[in-house]
């Protein structure tokens, strides 16, 4: 059995999240498909078909640029949500070029990269303590330095 070309693979994997964020059903998913290409199965589709599809599902309301749609879960532990809130403070406050996750992850590698050697990709994806601890440091330095309050526990 061959693959589908990449192209084909990633417009699927665009219509079943369309299809998720829409609350469609694998039944209804096959029918809407059917009334629009005559064909039940993603396999069996072209790429034009495809498109069609998922031209089908935004006009009902989908839409895959939106960052919603590629939210993060919450960091796994309390000290990398505690990361996490840090940074949003300071973004609020407007004291930051990049305020979203891209922007704190480049922080890190900018401000720790040389002093580790190698740093996570993610900021969730970093387990030693230390590391975690010197990241909280440096933002509550940050913090007290632009005058704000550090952020209250949930």
């Amino acid at each position: 059995m061959t693959r589908p070309p990449a192209t084909d693979r990633a417009l699927q994997r665009l219509i079943f999240a369309a299809c998720r964020q829409l609350g469609l059903d694998d039944e209804a998913r096959r029918d809407m498909q059917v009334s629009v290409t005559g064909k039940a199965s993603l396999r069996d589709m072209t790429p034009p078909e495809l498109k069609l599809v998922v031209d089908r599902l935004k006009s009902a309301g989908f839409d895959g640029s939106k960052p919603g749609n590629r939210k993060h879960k919450p960091a796994p532990r309390a000290d990398l949500r505690l990361i996490h809130a840090l940074w949003g403070k300071l973004g609020r406050a407007g004291k930051l070029d990049r305020p979203g996750r891209a922007g704190l992850n480049a922080f890190i590698r900018a401000r720790f990269g040389d002093a580790w050697g190698t740093v996570p990709v993610d900021i969730d994806a970093l387990r030693d303590h230390q590391k975690i601890d010197a990241v909280v440091q440096a933002l509550l330095t940050w913090c007290r330095r632009e005058g704000l309050e550090r952020p209250k526990a949930r």
